[in-house]
């Protein structure tokens, strides 16, 4: 009889070929490259219907024309040494970057009716990098509202700052501010799961993170209570972040460094938040 060998049979030779160590670093690298997809994906959409676009632009477009102009003339609101259109220039960008963002939820409930949200969910992609990929894929499309808010407002004499650090600075904070409000969107769209119900609740919502805020003007004007809220706001952070870079001598007032700090935490918060609620959505 032949002595028993202690080997590992060749089944397992060829399961423990195929093993790979997998340690914290390999698992970012996966969380990444499986958000990337996700972005890519809602990109698609946008090369498919790009006319969504030119809609959500010409709210803001209104505004600095018509608004912007009127009130320039009045001189009704105290900007300083800055000119009422100068000044509310970068408050439309954000306020078009938030129309934007805000009702990105709405993809996700559409989704969960024709089915593809259950694939998503039965797929091995984290929670996370699904709601990840969103949010940043809104921070794709508003980067385009930024172009067209800049190219009008040089058509209307904003004194725009042309340095490329700066303008590089503008669009990180439309792509942070982007990423936040839709976070905070596809929060509210797991808790309604109605399209009813998240359209009464994403109009509710940005009047008053729009009114609350130093977008038109300024914070001291304020009552204290609103200040109080404005200060909590994160619209207001990514305001100032903008007229400090996007106009020629400015200054941020609570700092750039605090602004981006704001954007990045809240878009954290509520991504991680939203991760654990995603699949509540289809239940």
């Amino acid at each position: 009889m032949r002595p028993q060998e202690h080997a590992v049979p060749r089944a397992d030779w060829g399961s423990a070929a195929l093993v790979r160590p997998a340690g914290p670093l390999a698992g970012l690298v996966d969380f990444v490259r499986k958000t990337v997809v996700i972005v890519e994906l809602e990109a698609r959409k946008l090369l498919h219907d790009p006319s969504e676009l030119i809609t959500r632009a010409v709210q803001p477009m209104l505004w600095l024309l018509i608004f912007g102009q009127v009130f320039t003339r009045f001189r009704a609101i105290p900007t300083g040494n800055v000119r009422y259109i100068d000044f509310m220039a970068p408050g439309i960008l954000a306020q078009s970057v938030l129309f934007v963002a805000i009702f990105s939820g709405m993809a996700v409930i559409w989704e969960r009716d024709l089915g593809i949200m259950h694939k998503f969910l039965a797929s091995p992609t984290p929670r996370g990098a699904l709601v990840l990929g969103k949010a940043l894929a809104a921070g794709v499309r508003s980067l385009s509202q930024a172009i067209i808010i800049y190219i009008l407002a040089l058509l209307l004499g904003v004194q725009l700052d042309g340095n490329p650090l700066a303008l590089a600075g503008v669009l990180l904070a439309v792509f942070l501010g982007a990423a936040c409000f839709s976070s905070f969107s596809l929060l509210i769209a797991c808790l309604v799961k109605s399209r009813e119900r998240f359209m009464g609740i994403g109009q509710v919502m940005t009047m008053p993170l729009f009114f609350a805020s130093n977008a038109i003007y300024p914070i001291a004007l304020m009552p204290a209570w609103l200040q109080f809220i404005s200060h909590g706001n994160p619209l207001t952070y990514q305001v100032d972040a903008l007229r400090s870079m996007m106009l020629a001598g400015q200054a941020s007032t609570y700092g750039i460094g605090l602004d981006f700090a704001v954007l990045l935490v809240a878009t954290t918060m509520l991504v991680t938040i939203c991760a654990r609620l995603y699949p509540k959505v289809v239940t």
